[in-house]
């Protein structure tokens, strides 16, 4: 358990932003015998390959082709975005003669308060222009940079009976002094290896410099910043590896960009970039639309995205029958209203996958009188459609820039998503499944 929070934690602070989370997905691919592929280009793909594809560099597809006969698919999703500061262009606000702050903008839904009073830097892509040709960079300024000072309570006497924090006045963060203008994409362009004028766009973010930690009486926690939705992407990925070829399936580990902000983008769950990539494994290797959608009926997608464990200092808050705790499973996620998609056949698909795994399920459903978020299983359902379990890890503090979990938690997804990828399902018509699984 130790080891396996300890490559958590190392694999976190290797992706301060959803670039660099896909980069380090893509280079333990590359280091376990997976080719790369580009969308642009003609694919040429084997039997018992091992293949995966970016798109935009914040979302990546990984893929393993069975050497016999095709008989469905296992998916496992995650995402690779967290809630953060975005910097805008034309950043650089000088106050007073004396500070230079950076005009920023939310990205997804975040809780602002913990963003104050920590040592922040920047992380994100670039594009450049060199000879015509446009290229992009990822850039880490990986220092003690930034900070978002609170103003004092002499000033703000009221602020612990409730504040409403502008994004546009509250949240800036200072950078330096008055000489500081300029010097933020100065600094970009240096961590780049380029001339500033060479750039001609950026997606720059904010990020938390804290470093992840397990702590607890028992060592039964973990904190880091990006648990939402690092920790899954990493045990998927754990899991994945882990399994090995599939005899009977396609195997692929997805992991998406842009769930935080509604997955509506080309490189989101929302977008073709799951169909498209399916499709064209089916044409490459010469299947037909009837067996596409022959495996589709047999497939299978974990859409895991971590769930919320019930606050200790606020039972009230959670359903009163149905909240998970930290340490005790993986958590199904059920909504009447589909913004989970956990039904009853895939519920019962994954929880008789986790018995055989070993490993604890716990069940979350939204307090009635609270509006819940949703996650990217069901729009990526309405591009190809599957049976498909929303599932998570439970956890405190979602959506805060330092995150809190169980010790034990990750351990847990892991194993079941090696026994899940050496799995495969059997559609028998009229309701009925069978679960087969070739190693335990």
């Amino acid at each position: 358990m130790s080891d396996i929070n300890q490559e958590l934690l190392s694999f976190i602070q290797r992706s301060p932003s959803c670039y660099h989370a896909v980069e380090t997905i893509a280079r333990e691919l590359t280091e376990g015998g997976f080719t790369e592929l580009s969308e642009g280009e003609r694919w040429t793909l084997e039997r018992g390959g091992r293949y995966f594809v970016r798109r935009n560099l914040s979302t990546i597809l990984a893929f393993r082709i069975p050497r016999e006969e095709i008989r469905g698919v296992q998916i496992a999703a995650s995402h690779s975005d967290s809630p953060a500061f975005k910097l805008k262009e034309n950043m650089d606000i000088v106050r007073d003669g004396a500070y230079t702050e950076l005009n920023v903008e939310k990205y997804g839904g975040m809780l602002c308060a913990p963003w104050f009073d920590r040592p922040l830097s920047v992380a994100g892509k670039v594009v450049l222009c060199r000879e015509g040709r446009l290229e992009s960079r990822l850039v880490n300024l990986d220092r003690d940079l930034l900070m978002i000072p609170n103003l004092a309570i002499h000033m703000n006497r009221s602020v612990n009976d409730g504040y409403a924090y502008s994004a546009q006045r509250d949240m800036l963060p200072l950078l330096g002094d008055e000489t500081a203008k300029g010097k933020l994409m100065e600094l970009v362009a240096q961590a780049a290896g380029v001339a500033r004028e060479e750039i001609l766009g950026s997606d720059l973010f904010l990020y938390c410099r804290s470093r992840g930690t397990v702590w607890g009486a028992g060592g039964e926690y973990l904190s880091s910043p990006k648990l939402d939705d690092l920790q899954c992407t990493f045990a998927n990925l754990k899991g994945f590896l882990a399994a090995g070829e599939n005899p009977h399936a396609l195997s692929v580990y997805a992991v998406f960009d842009n769930e935080e902000v509604g997955s509506t983008t080309k490189q989101g769950a929302a977008s073709t970039v799951l169909l498209d990539t399916l499709t064209r494994i089916n044409e490459c290797l010469g299947r037909s639309r009837e067996d596409y959608l022959r495996m589709l009926a047999c497939g299978f997608m974990v859409s895991a995205d971590n769930a919320h464990a019930v606050h200790p200092n606020h039972l009230d808050a959670a359903d009163p029958t149905n909240h998970p705790h930290m340490n005790r499973g993986i958590v199904l996620k059920f909504s009447a209203n589909q913004k989970y998609g956990t039904d009853s056949v895939s519920a019962a698909l994954f929880r008789e996958l986790c018995r055989r795994a070993d490993v604890p399920t716990q069940v979350f459903h939204n307090h009635s009188d609270i509006l819940g978020g949703s996650t990217l299983g069901n729009l990526s359902n309405a591009q190809v459609s599957l049976n498909m379990v929303d599932i998570g890890l439970p956890q405190l503090a979602m959506h805060s820039p330092y995150e809190t979990a169980g010790a034990r938690d990750t351990a847990y997804l892991v194993r079941a998503m090696e026994v899940f990828f050496n799995s495969y399902l059997q559609d028998e018509g009229q309701g009925a499944y069978t679960l087969h699984t070739c190693r335990v």
